[in-house]
């Protein structure tokens, strides 16, 4: 379950921004984003599910791997903020 469901609070945190920054590249694996991070895998996912659950990012699972990508439209409260 998220730790919060405010788009706005999901991108409070430092890391879940980073993680924004590295999806605005391109498609990535949860593992290649806990690498670019420091992290441990887990504590990627946890960000990432956060991230997915406010409508941030989208998954796509292939095999085992879960591959993360921006969801733009999840960014329209931002934007209309700004």
């Amino acid at each position: 379950m998220a730790t919060t469901s405010d788009v706005f609070n999901a991108v409070a945190e430092p890391q879940r921004r980073q993680i924004l920054d590295l999806l605005a590249q391109g498609e990535l694996s949860v593992n290649d984003i806990a690498d670019a991070l420091g992290v441990r895998q887990p504590q990627a996912s946890k960000h990432l599910r956060v991230l997915r659950e406010v409508g941030l990012v989208s998954v796509r699972e292939e095999g085992k791997q879960r591959f993360y990508r921006l969801h733009g439209a999840g960014l329209k409260p931002i934007h209309d903020w700004v």
